[in-house]
């Protein structure tokens, strides 16, 4: 009846690229594949028949890959095998079969050998304007337009590469396309839907699906796409700190609307100038900086900042030995594609009907909190759903914990979300918590519908 462990395996699923999927037509046809990271529950005697089979399918954000956000490692002295903080761990321990891919351009999965696995496609200086205010290039192997340089930034040859791989040269891209469109990572995801349930084989041969951070985006699209076939595939939904329409300002508080289009051809020609596949971003290391946390203490887990680029080195044999200023001691970098943005706003929540769990943290200094409730207030024709906020949590949520006398809020009548003692171990329990019951009952604390807020001590106030 009740799992006696867990399995990992690592995977991949063949395809060839659809033509007109990609921004480069160079790519239209080439094989490729897709890595799919499982966790899934193992009963040492075999399964009871009267235990049903369930399945998660995870879908990642911006810049992490899937095994890494949702197969987190952290071993400690009493948790050598490093599982305690692992999502998908958590959720086959609970009887679901978890599958995470890593996205086209992400992980294991394909990048290309003229797309993110070329250095000389990382971004070159930006055009400059001369005295008419005509657009110049000042640079032999050309320049670059970025639609955000925060997430796309210019002239990463020169400040990420100078020294490894480049040795101090720039060179001409071998594609001069933005690498994907959300269209791209849908087509991923209704391949791992279709793949899990033949692997996993629910019993309704339906899944759940869980889009993270931008990964909500993916997953709308996704979802848009299917159309009616959705609810033959798709059992429940799951935004975990989604993006919807608002993005962090530059000043705390301060948030900037985004009204993203449904379809990339009404998206303004701003939008879709990124003129260069690679971004590049350092690696996570040290200890995270606490800040005055005293209310939220314990928030960011000690060591887990070298766990997780640990794990991110390991998946990338080509990115580790990028970066830095030492020839002989690469810093490692991480390798991201750039992309053009629509496909997830209120018209297009108002045509789903899948009962749908959205979770989001008040600490979330990426993706603010109020996109949490317009999706919930966007999904109209959702007669079941719900919305869960989380205090002392942000935007990873995932690998956040708790400690100290905040972790117990001291009232014995009272436990926090999913636990089992009066402690609190911290926002990523709550989130394995909220999962399970969803994916096996599609409810929150007992209840289908509603609004719902754990407080500083993870016990549900309302």
């Amino acid at each position: 009846m009740e799992p006696t462990g867990v399995e990992t395996s690592d995977y991949f699923l063949h395809f060839d690229v659809p033509p007109g999927l990609m921004p480069d037509p160079q790519f239209d046809g080439k094989p490729a594949k897709l890595e799919v990271h499982r966790v899934r529950p193992v009963y040492k005697h075999g399964k009871c028949q009267e235990v049903p089979n369930r399945a998660i399918v995870l879908i990642h954000g911006r810049s992490i890959p899937g095994p890494v956000v949702f197969d987190t490692r952290h071993p400690t002295a009493d948790d050598p095998e490093g599982g305690k903080i692992s999502l998908q761990e958590a959720l086959a321990k609970a009887g679901i079969d978890t599958f995470a891919p890593s996205l086209l351009g992400y992980g294991g999965s394909t990048r290309f050998d003229n797309g993110l696995d070329d250095p000389c496609n990382a971004s070159l200086p930006a055009y400059t304007k001369d005295d008419n205010g005509n657009e110049k290039c000042d640079f032999a192997e050309g320049c670059d337009r970025s639609f955000n340089t925060g997430i796309f930034p210019l002239d990463q040859q020169r400040r990420a590469l100078r020294v490894n791989p480049l040795a101090g040269q720039r060179c001409a891209h071998s594609s001069g396309y933005r690498f994907a469109r959300i269209d791209v990572w849908a087509r991923d995801v209704r391949q791992v839907i279709d793949d899990a349930i033949a692997r996993a084989r629910p019993d309704n041969e339906k899944v759940v699906l869980l889009g993270d951070s931008l990964g909500g985006v993916t997953v709308a699209r996704a979802l848009y796409k299917l159309g009616n076939q959705a609810e033959n595939k798709v059992q429940r939904v799951v935004f975990l700190s989604s993006f919807f329409d608002r993005l962090a300002g530059a000043q705390p508080g301060v948030e900037n609307p985004v009204n993203l289009p449904t379809e990339e051809s009404d998206l303004p020609a701003a939008a879709l100038s990124t003129s260069f596949p690679l971004a590049l971003f350092g690696l996570p290391g040290g200890e995270p900086s606490q800040g005055d946390d005293s209310a939220c203490a314990g928030r960011a887990i000690s060591g887990l900042n070298d766990d997780l680029r640990e794990q991110l080195i390991k998946m990338d044999v080509l990115g580790r030995d990028w970066g830095g200023d030492d020839p002989t001691n690469p810093t490692g970098l991480l390798r991201t594609p750039t992309f053009s943005n629509y496909g997830w706003n209120p018209a297009v929540a108002a045509t789903f009907t899948i009962p749908t769990l959205v979770l989001h943290g008040f600490l979330d200094d990426q993706v603010p909190l109020s996109n949490s409730d317009h999706i919930y207030d966007a999904l109209t024709s959702v007669t079941n759903k719900t919305l869960v906020q989380v205090k002392c949590a942000g935007h990873a949520m995932m690998w956040e914990g708790c400690s100290g006398a905040r972790c117990d809020d001291g009232n014995p009548h009272t436990k926090p979300y999913g636990g089992h003692s009066q402690k609190w171990a911290g926002p990523y329990s709550t989130v394995a918590a909220a999962l399970i019951e969803w994916v096996n009952n599609g409810t929150f604390n007992g209840a289908g519908s509603g609004r719902f807020v754990i407080n500083e001590s993870g016990v549900v106030i309302n």
